[in-house]
């Protein structure tokens, strides 16, 4: 063969990324989705929307406001293998549930934060074995923080707990029930929840932004131009006026259409997680955020060192404030009763001491009759 024929036909080089897509194809890939929001905000709902299937199992609503005696968050793990056209996908779906759900929600952030700290702390632990062979991953590739449709903007809370996941994982921040409010005061909550998320430095995940072709650049930039997305959940069909059967929810005032972009955002933040760039997602948690966590822990500790425990449990510290409080307040009343038979003690002393004094006064008026008695009783004697 002649140069210039290979010059034409070049080497093969060009053919790599189609070695590539075989060999993903066949291995398929892992994706971890974290939700994270207030019960009744329609996170299982956005969940089996967003994959067109039954992946989560909604609860018992009925159980949703009962009394709830262990204020913790819980960390509930769904796992899923979905296939689309000879591709696998081995999905994860972490869900929170109790978050957010009581009057004094200090530190229910903690769990959240240790469940991601703890993906990365396993797979590093796993990648300085001898043998590698099957890693088990679970860090998570992106987080969906809810927001409630309040209108005003972020509460305190949302505040501090996207600031510690911001730094942790691709943070993707949502509007919940978006139908909730209507487009003018929805686009007025958005524009506020924004500048907040600005002004606070809260680290929200960013796309990459510049393509090689424009349409893709374009289509990046709307994108990101709807976060936080407003999103609507729903599982029912329903009847367009056109006669369309649509995912949607039906009003007195017509459809709320989940995939139509006037209604949500909800074909957008799809396209961001899944269609578009989910590759990116995965990559952005294996070189940023699980790098930033082994190089912290790789300067503090020595290859193969055990991560610190802490001894005091975070969990548990409501728990044991409540304890103490409690013990706190039954000394106060043993010491109150305690101060009361005191008082009772010493009054029956006084009367006591008073009941004592007034015989003795008794017994020496007594002892001077005896004597007067005696004394006239001698005289009278003298007298014979």
């Amino acid at each position: 063969m002649s140069p210039s024929a290979v010059a034409t036909n070049g080497i093969g080089i060009a053919d790599l990324p189609n070695q590539r897509h075989k060999i993903v194809a066949k291995r398929g890939t892992n994706f971890t989705l974290m939700v994270v929001g207030e019960s009744g905000l329609g996170k299982t709902t956005f969940i089996n929307t967003l994959f067109t299937t039954t992946i989560k199992e909604k609860k018992n609503q009925a159980k949703r406001h009962a009394k709830q005696t262990d204020k913790t968050v819980e960390i509930e793990i769904t796992k899923a293998e979905l296939e689309e056209k000879m591709f696998n996908v081995k999905l994860t779906v972490i869900d929170t549930p109790g978050f957010g759900d009581y009057v004094n929600n200090r530190d229910s952030w903690l769990p959240i934060v240790e469940f991601i700290d703890d993906q990365h702390e396993s797979y590093m632990r796993q990648e300085q074995q001898p043998h590698r062979e099957e890693k088990l991953d679970m860090r998570v590739h992106a987080c969906l923080y809810f927001i409630r449709p309040t209108g005003h903007t972020l509460k305190p809370l949302d505040i501090e707990v996207m600031k510690r996941l911001g730094s942790r994982v691709n943070l993707i921040p949502a509007i919940a029930k978006a139908d909730t409010l209507t487009p003018k005061d929805l686009e007025t909550f958005k524009r506020r929840v924004r500048e907040v998320i600005a002004a606070q430095n809260i680290q929200v995940y960013q796309c990459p932004i510049e393509s090689d072709d424009e349409t893709s650049t374009k289509r990046n930039m709307n994108i990101m131009a709807a976060m936080p997305f407003a999103i609507i959940g729903s599982d029912q069909d329903v009847t367009a006026p056109d006669g369309r059967k649509v995912k949607g929810r039906q009003y007195s005032w017509g459809i709320a259409e989940v995939e139509n972009e006037d209604h949500c955002d909800f074909k957008k933040l799809r396209s961001l997680l899944i269609r578009t760039h989910m590759l990116d997602l995965v990559s952005t948690t294996e070189e940023t955020h699980y790098e930033n966590y082994r190089q912290s822990q790789m300067e503090t500790r020595k290859f193969g060192e055990a991560k610190p425990k802490k001894l005091d449990n975070p969990k548990f510290k409501e728990e044991e404030e409540a304890l103490r409080k409690r013990f706190t307040e039954q000394v106060k009343q043993e010491e109150n009763r305690f101060r009361q038979w005191e008082q009772h003690l010493i009054a029956e002393r006084d009367r006591l001491n008073k009941d004592l004094e007034a015989e003795h006064s008794h017994i020496k008026s007594l002892e001077q009759e005896l004597e007067s008695i005696q004394s006239g009783l001698s005289s009278k004697g003298g007298k014979k």
